[in-house]
């Protein structure tokens, strides 16, 4: 294995790591990893288009991803911040509520796609 491909792979081991930690400390990601895999049965079962199909893996990669994010940044305000600061907790909530704007938009195009399915 050249020099590059190794590095590839150190930094791939280096992610999962940080995933498998994350599943295990964070419940409010492993709730959204449960509703992304409810979703993607749903979608087997109501047969999904493609580009259905791409819209909620999109809208579940951003709820992920915004929940990853927000764990980050609650845990370096944690070890910047040990006490609580008024600025701090500022950050942490603006930070939650990313999560929350993403989890908002992604239900609303998953109930557009699934109603549009249910009652057509």
């Amino acid at each position: 294995m050249n020099d590059r491909s190794r590095k590839s792979v150190i930094g791939l081991n280096h992610a999962l790591n940080g995933l498998r930690e994350a599943i295990r400390t964070e419940r409010n990601l492993r709730l959204h990893l449960v509703c992304a895999l409810l979703v993607t049965v749903a979608g087997f079962a109501v047969r999904l288009e493609a580009a259905e199909w791409a819209i909620i893996m999109l809208a579940n990669g951003m709820v992920l991803t915004a929940e990853l994010v927000n764990t980050v940044v609650e845990k370096m305000m944690d070890y910047l911040k040990p006490d609580t600061h008024p600025s701090a907790k500022v950050i942490k909530d603006i930070a939650a509520g990313a999560v929350f704007i993403a989890a908002f938009f992604a239900a609303a195009a998953g109930l557009f796609i699934f109603l549009s399915k249910l009652y057509t």
